[in-house]
């Protein structure tokens, strides 16, 4: 068994009793070809809690600080995650990224950026689109709430949820614009899935 199934059974019976986890809409991921999570971002428990939640393996770019030491570097890895520079175009972290998708695997982005310090969704990058659209991936919103733990202190309630993937042409190119307007639609997907959890009651409104 690799390290990453080991995890990928244990961290949801982890995550259950730890942060009361709850998941919705797992059938809205295709179950073969290639495709682009894009999640909003509250904190670094997002990738395991993402990737434990989703029904295929997920790859995840990760800051490079993350990968030190090196020890830690080789178990994320092993994971799915590779490193990424940021503030600067990491043209192999793109390229990884890419082949991912070419392999008609799974990648999850961030589109943000970097985590809410608020919890409010902050806008999308457009470049965060841009290999799916190159790669003609779908792509799946999604919405993580609870995981920004110095705001929900005491025993938090975790929810994930995935929506349906989202409509784009896939001959629209990925230039500046292009991208933009995917980020746009992204946001307000992910907006509406936070809409679809009423947050008193714990019930998921599809």
């Amino acid at each position: 068994m690799s390290l990453y199934d080991f995890c990928h059974i244990t961290f949801p019976w982890l995550f259950s009793l730890w942060l009361r986890w709850e998941v919705f809409g797992r059938e809205n991921i295709p179950a073969d070809g290639p495709v682009v999570i894009a999640c909003n971002h509250l904190s670094l428990l997002d990738p395991p809690v993402l990737g434990a939640a989703a029904t295929r393996q997920v790859h995840f770019m990760a800051k490079s600080e993350l990968f030190r030491p090196s020890w830690f570097g080789a178990i994320i890895r092993k994971l799915g995650a590779f490193p990424v520079r940021r503030g600067a175009m990491d043209r192999d972290a793109i390229k990884t990224g890419l082949t991912i998708l070419k392999e008609k695997k799974v990648l999850a982005v961030f589109p943000e950026g970097t985590r809410s310090k608020t919890g409010e969704l902050g806008r999308a990058g457009g470049g965060a689109f841009m290999m799916a659209v190159k790669m003609k991936a779908k792509i799946v919103p999604a919405y993580i709430y609870g995981t920004d733990l110095k705001r929900h202190p005491g025993w938090p309630k975790v929810r994930v949820i995935f929506g349906k993937p989202m409509e784009y042409d896939p001959a629209m190119g990925t230039g500046r614009e292009s991208l933009d307007e995917i980020g746009a639609r992204w946001r307000e997907e992910v907006l509406t899935l936070k809409k679809a959890v009423t947050l008193e009651d714990g019930n998921y409104r599809s």
